[in-house]
């Protein structure tokens, strides 16, 4: 991709997540995910309706005045994203694809991080780790994370979760927040998300197409599997062959369904095509209750 393009590409995705982080989600953020603790901050005067339990007893001997500690939430955290960039994300039938959405999500999760004064990192994967990037604070380190989404060719031809999780497990020792965000149609890493879960703050993205559950009666096409290669001749005009289609579906939402709430992880369904805002404002609502 030519430098110009990328730069627009970039300018376009910051301005409207940047907004959206700012006017809708900074707040939103700051409650669903909260700091490591309360911190010392400093003593006060007591006022009428502060709570008793603060009270200084030794400062208030001292000067025979009631004085109350003050504490503030440790708010640095860090976040970090496992952002699948298989080739599975170049579909979309909907406005876009599912790697345009990702970008998307990915660049609105970071400027709503910096608004918190939270370090930012990612890591891309496929079957491989593609990319390594460490958490740090900062606009242009946003536009670097952005950068690479769009510019980051996969060299790998399938997806491996469960290699990401572990990576990322051994890569970032102590506790953050991690968005794992992929269509999730890789098998096998329910032990790596179990550790990784217990570990970590882990919120997973499930990112889909209507297409993928649900196929259109227009007869026989040729179905491509973008990171097998294999092609496959569909009879959509057979509703057999659509309800099994769409049963398949099903099925495995169910089975993630059951394997994220086993490991304790939250997660949200969003659409191409679709708003993202809803989703994650009903995922960050659902945090704020716990």
């Amino acid at each position: 991709m030519e430098t110009t393009e990328l730069l627009k590409k970039v300018r376009k995705i910051e301005i409207k997540t940047k907004g959206l982080s700012n006017q809708i989600f900074s707040g939103e953020y700051h409650s669903a995910f909260k700091g490591r603790g309360m911190a010392f901050s400093e003593v006060r005067e007591y006022y009428p309706g502060d709570d008793i339990r603060a009270i200084d007893w030794n400062v208030t001997a001292r000067f025979n005045h009631p004085y109350i500690k003050v504490f503030q939430e440790e708010r640095e955290l860090t976040v970090m994203l496992l952002v699948d960039i298989s080739r599975s994300g170049a579909f979309g039938t909907r406005a876009q694809y599912k790697n345009e959405l990702i970008t998307e999500l990915c660049a609105v999760l970071a400027f709503s991080a910096i608004q918190n004064n939270d370090k930012i990192g990612a890591i891309l994967f496929s079957d491989k780790i593609e990319k390594f990037i460490p958490p740090k604070k900062g606009k242009t380190h946003i536009l670097r994370i952005i950068r690479e989404l769009i510019e980051t060719e996969p060299s790998g031809k399938g997806t491996d979760i469960g290699a990401a999780l572990r990576y990322f497990t051994n890569m970032i020792k102590k506790r953050c927040i991690a968005f794992i965000i992929s269509d999730f149609i890789d098998d096998g890493y329910n032990d790596a998300l179990k550790i990784a879960a217990r570990k970590h703050d882990l919120v997973a993205l499930r990112i889909k197409d209507i297409r993928e559950s649900e196929l259109p009666d227009v007869g026989m096409v040729s179905l491509l599997d973008a990171e097998s290669g294999q092609k496959v001749m569909v009879d959509t005009a057979s509703k057999s062959v659509r309800n099994k289609f769409h049963d398949n579906y099903l099925n495995k939402q169910k089975q993630l369904n059951e394997m994220f709430a086993k490991s304790g992880v939250d997660n949200t369904i969003i659409e191409t095509g679709s708003s993202y805002i809803q989703p994650l404002l009903s995922l960050f609502k659902r945090r704020e209750k716990r």
